[in-house]
């Protein structure tokens, strides 16, 4: 390369054009044969084109895998016009149980029955491995030695978050008001 720009513009040709979110690792790796980057330099670059898209339609942010090029968030409902079919409507229980795995892992199914007070299908478990937002990160060591649930790098990435450090704090349950159309609303937002 003969100079920064060319970098530049090679660094956002790979992040536009790959399948998910390329970490600077994964950068660094599919470059080292061609070009010698630091770590530190890969970053600076991937600073930059974040400044050159913040006042952007098109947003490159950081997810848990890595970097994407995104829609901003602020286009979110008209871009949705877009897709014929509706997002997938989520049922209240399929909500609780993501929800207590995300803030209460590694979790037990369970566990999560005696926080819900009810039992917890396995259509719920099953739909949320497949979506791979949730998989079994051991068992716990007690009789029947039952599975512990967690969330995945791919849930983070959906719902456009670093880390778990990023989820909203919990409201008191006392507190909660929200009927189920208005979490479906909230996911719904998220998912475009």
């Amino acid at each position: 390369m003969n100079n920064n720009q060319q970098l530049k513009n090679l660094i956002e040709s790979m992040l536009f054009v790959a399948d998910g979110p390329l970490s600077v690792n994964a950068i660094q790796t599919i470059l080292e044969d061609d070009i010698a980057l630091s770590r530190k330099q890969l970053q600076s670059i991937i600073g930059e084109l974040q400044d050159d898209y913040a006042k952007r339609g098109i947003q490159l942010v950081e997810v848990a895998s890595g970097f994407r090029f995104q829609a901003a968030n602020e286009h979110a409902d008209q871009i949705a016009l877009l897709w014929k079919e509706k997002a997938p409507r989520y049922s209240r229980a399929m909500l609780e149980t993501l929800s207590l795995i995300a803030y209460r892992q590694p979790i037990t199914r369970s566990e999560i029955e005696d926080i819900r007070g009810v039992s917890v299908s396995s259509y719920i478990i099953k739909t949320l491995q497949e979506r791979n937002w949730v998989k079994v990160v051991g068992h716990k060591e007690v009789p029947g030695r039952p599975a512990l649930l967690a969330t995945t790098d791919e849930f983070l990435d959906y719902f456009s978050l670093k880390s778990l450090a990023e989820l909203p704090e919990l409201m008191p349950a006392s507190e909660i008001n929200l009927d189920t159309e208005q979490v479906e609303q909230q996911l719904e937002t998220a998912e475009a």
